[in-house]
């Protein structure tokens, strides 16, 4: 059983769009990367499998349980950090989260202390004295307090430092070892490779790839970076032609392009320029993404 399943999943606002047939399926115990820049649908996906807006089609499922017809029970069993916070301003932050874990197991209050020590938060300030990264340690916790069996995070690590950052993902790590499957939407690139085993790329609403992260890397583009002796005009130049080549920049004498294919049809057709050196390495994460959002991969 999947423990995130949709199909076709669709929601619009009014004339605007949202998301359109989106396909995802997260297994048990893994970390899924959810991947887009602001707008391109993360948020939209997430409010729709926690069941704050209504799809106009399509399903989603979590545990296997319908997300409409069972969210109460689905809610009770995740974890959520949203990427924007608000609380009622008056409460103090341990009063809160004892509101919080009242809604769950009785083990639940037990974690306030040992979670709001880990990141430093007080609990005896009011809401409406904490700097927003503080509301956002104030999310982590409240999240994790019933140790659940999914965590959704969106955008889960705007407002921390960098060291709360580093907390942040042994923490992950941790609740993963445990068993916790992650659903980690993100448009920090580094994130998302950092921790996650796969990755879906969303544009304008639709999912344009979903594959491990290793694949993306290892089985896709190669960046290619040439030094010539001399500049070559575009008309001149063979790559231009070659299939396999996109991305081509050439300044003065620096030629950098995306390669992908035969390794030795690549260097067969070099001979052909002037060259004086080549550099082959392999993409990061943000480049790849970035050239499959440029190029609008097909799925498929």
């Amino acid at each position: 059983m999947h423990v995130i399943e949709t199909s076709r999943l669709t929601t619009s606002y009014g004339k605007n769009r949202g998301i359109v047939d989106v396909d995802l399926q997260v297994e048990p115990g893994e970390i899924f990367g959810f991947i887009g820049p602001n707008g391109a649908g993360k948020t939209t996906t997430i409010r729709t499998l926690l069941n704050f807006i209504f799809p106009d089609s399509g399903k989603a499922e979590i545990f296997g349980l319908d997300c409409i017809r069972k969210t109460s029970e689905i809610k009770r069993q995740i974890g959520y950090i949203p990427g924007e916070v608000n609380y009622y301003d008056n409460m103090r932050v341990r009063d809160l989260l004892a509101y919080a874990a009242s809604f769950h197991r009785n083990g639940a209050a037990q974690q306030i202390n040992p979670l709001s020590e880990r990141f430093g938060l007080n609990l005896d300030q009011r809401i409406d004295a904490l700097s927003f990264g503080n509301k956002k340690k104030v999310a982590i916790v409240q999240a994790l307090l019933h140790q659940p069996r999914l965590l959704i995070l969106d955008e889960p690590t705007s407002g921390l430092d960098p060291l709360m950052q580093k907390r942040f993902f042994e923490l992950l790590q941790e609740e993963n070892k445990a068993g916790t499957t992650i659903f980690f939407s993100s448009h920090i690139l580094s994130e998302v490779e950092r921790l996650c085993s796969r990755v879906a790329i969303i544009k304008d609403g639709r999912i344009l790839k979903i594959e491990t992260i290793d694949r993306l890397k290892d089985k896709t583009y190669k960046k290619v970076s040439l030094h010539l002796y001399q500049p070559i005009e575009n008309e001149a130049n063979p790559l231009s032609r070659m299939p396999g080549v996109s991305q081509i920049q050439q300044e003065n004498q620096n030629l950098r392009f995306f390669y992908q294919g035969d390794i030795n049809l690549l260097l067969k057709e070099l001979t052909q320029i002037p060259l004086e050196n080549i550099w082959l390495e392999e993409p990061s994460l943000e480049e790849i993404f970035l050239h499959e959002y440029e190029e609008g991969v097909d799925p498929a």
